[in-house]
């Protein structure tokens, strides 16, 4: 039963991967992993550990949470969310001045 989670976490890594075209070795580079990592990790032969699966959801673009929404399960991501993962991913290409400019347009329109 052990095993269970990791599999289907390894699963629900594979299927995201294969859905963005990205094979185990470019998922491996965007995260600083070896292609032999994730291919460990997908057979559910690893216990991943958080700060990695972060980062694979990184490497994914997709929120940490999604890498729990498993194959038989119906998990929809709203479209306010997919809008948020957008803005998150804008200010992390942001330099300080314009991370603190939107943060002051955010407080006047919240």
């Amino acid at each position: 039963m052990d095993k269970g989670i990791l599999k289907l976490v390894g699963t629900r890594i594979r299927a995201l991967r294969k859905e963005r075209g990205l094979s185990q070795e470019a998922l491996g580079e965007k995260g600083g992993f070896h292609f032999s990592y994730i291919g460990q990790i997908e057979r559910g032969e690893k216990n991943v550990s958080l700060l990695n699966l972060n980062k694979i959801a990184e490497s994914l673009e997709v929120n940490l949470i999604q890498l729990f929404a498993y194959l038989d399960e119906d998990f929809i991501v709203t479209s306010a969310e997919s809008d948020i993962q957008d803005i998150v991913a804008l200010l992390r290409d942001a330099n300080d001045e314009k991370i603190r400019l939107a943060k002051n347009v955010l407080k006047e329109l919240l």
